[in-house]
């Protein structure tokens, strides 16, 4: 306590008389915990070591050495629910004095993790030679530690079995005629999956009851007035955390139909009733896609509900006369433009050039090109910087409803353009203003040439 109410660093090597260090109690299905020799001491101890600069949290610290020291993957591990991602125990040992490194005799506070192995069997070890010199698989029993011993021991009853299960909890929620909740989630450091569509939920505490428990205390502090009726085990899905770990995740289905935009929103962007023709233009979570479409075959939308009373995605309620269909970033360099190349399976303009664009979730039109050029390009832009320079009204065939493209220029940007959705986008190139590449989306041309111009609107119709 004195060290962490001290001015220097806790987990620095320099703070004396000792620091925090971290290890790794890796239990496989046998119930046995891994040990390494150690060189210097000729210890049998668990993988383990100083905590460094670029570590994220203490947790982070005890992956990273046991990978590095046993050449294990941050994936071949996940929490256990006894434990989660607290300690299982903090251990002081007494390091003696080490003259050739000009260390004086110091203590370790230990802050040691407990994770399982995902596998079976325990994959084949890489140890690190410098440091290491073996390794031995150790019963609960056996193990060198004696406070981890005794930890190990009186948790076994309580179900330290070593077989994962999972930790976290997710509400798969539609609404019985199609439609599915989605929440876009912060971008922020640390943020599991930032930016992507995903399903409310979250990890378990050590103070939840059961995985249900836990998912009905998240969606309470997230999205509070959401009460799926029904909520039952569909799947289990399996993720990976911030820190490469595997992490099983069980998702319960639920019904739910009320207005996602009043929900009071208290983590993430927005919420979303989104349908299964939707998906393939989304940015979802790994799995969710496949997830969704299982269960929508597996749970057909009820003819006749109130819902399925909704506009039908395409068609043109009464009283609609233009669609505005697309926004889109004009970027500018040197009187060059910047342009994508679409991917060739793109659902829209395949194989052509294409000025970053996007569609709208449920925000405002700066706000949602801002997101996008951060998704797509890696672009760093604040809404409040993006002007509106030009607009293309354009009709696509005789009888067709009229469209609205929307061109938007930044005042300031940061970044440098990179592919980060190859599905979409091949290549990000500037081009002189002058001398556009072939082929190209036509009112992403006729933008361009009106900009140029001066001009702040266009037309294009569908006989050019």
């Amino acid at each position: 306590m004195a060290v962490l109410d001290g001015a220097q660093e806790p987990s620095s090597r320099a703070t004396l008389p000792g620091h925090v260090t971290c290890s790794a109690v890796v239990i496989d299905r046998d119930r046995r915990v891994l040990h390494i020799g150690h060189r210097v001491t000729g210890l049998l101890l668990c993988p383990g070591g100083h905590v460094e600069a670029g570590d994220r949290t203490l947790l982070a610290a005890a992956v990273r050495e046991v990978c590095e020291e046993a050449g294990l993957r941050p994936g071949d591990l996940c929490l256990t629910p006894q434990f989660l991602d607290e300690p299982i125990d903090v251990d002081v040992h007494d390091i003696t004095a080490d003259p050739a490194k000009g260390e004086a005799a110091h203590q370790h506070f230990d802050v040691r993790f407990a994770f399982y192995l995902t596998a079976e069997q325990p994959p084949a070890l890489a140890l690190q030679d410098e440091e290491v010199a073996g390794a031995q698989w150790l019963p609960y029993a056996d193990v060198r530690s004696p406070t981890l011993r005794t930890k190990l021991l009186a948790a076994e009853p309580h179900g330290l079995d070593g077989l994962p299960e999972p930790v976290s909890a997710t509400a798969l929620i539609h609404d019985g005629a199609g439609r599915y909740l989605l929440h876009l989630r912060d971008d922020r450091e640390g943020m599991w999956e930032p930016w992507v569509l995903a399903l409310v939920g979250g990890k378990r505490s050590r103070d939840d009851a059961s995985l249900e428990a836990t998912l009905r205390r998240e969606l309470a502090e997230e999205t509070p007035g959401v009460q799926p009726t029904g909520l039952m085990p569909f799947a289990v899905q399996e993720a990976t955390s911030v820190d490469g770990l595997a992490v099983p995740i069980s998702v319960y289905a639920g019904c739910w139909s009320g207005d996602a935009e009043a929900v009071d929103l208290r983590e993430g962007v927005l919420l979303r009733w989104c349908t299964v023709d939707m998906l393939d233009r989304l940015r979802l979570s790994p799995g969710l896609g496949d997830l969704i479409r299982r269960h929508a075959a597996e749970h057909p939308a009820v003819e006749g509900s109130p819902d399925t009373a909704r506009p039908v995605p395409g068609e043109v309620p009464d009283g609609t006369v233009l669609h505005v269909v697309g926004v889109h970033l004009h970027l500018e360099r040197d009187g060059k433009v910047l342009l994508g190349l679409r991917h060739p399976d793109s659902a829209y303009a395949g194989g052509s050039w294409h000025a970053l664009a996007g569609h709208l979730e449920a925000e405002a039109a700066t706000a949602g090109l801002a997101r996008e050029a951060h998704e797509e390009a890696g672009l760093v832009i604040d809404p409040a910087d993006l002007e509106l320079v030009h607009t293309v009204h354009t009709v696509d065939r005789p009888g067709a409803r009229p469209r609205i493209q929307l061109f938007f220029r930044p005042r300031h940007w940061e970044g440098t353009p990179e592919v980060r959705e190859p599905d979409r986008c091949l290549a990000w190139e500037w081009w002189d203003a002058k001398d556009l590449p072939e082929p190209i989306v036509p009112y992403t041309r006729v933008a361009i040439e009106g900009i140029r111009a001066g001009r702040s609107y266009s037309e294009l119709g569908w006989e050019r």
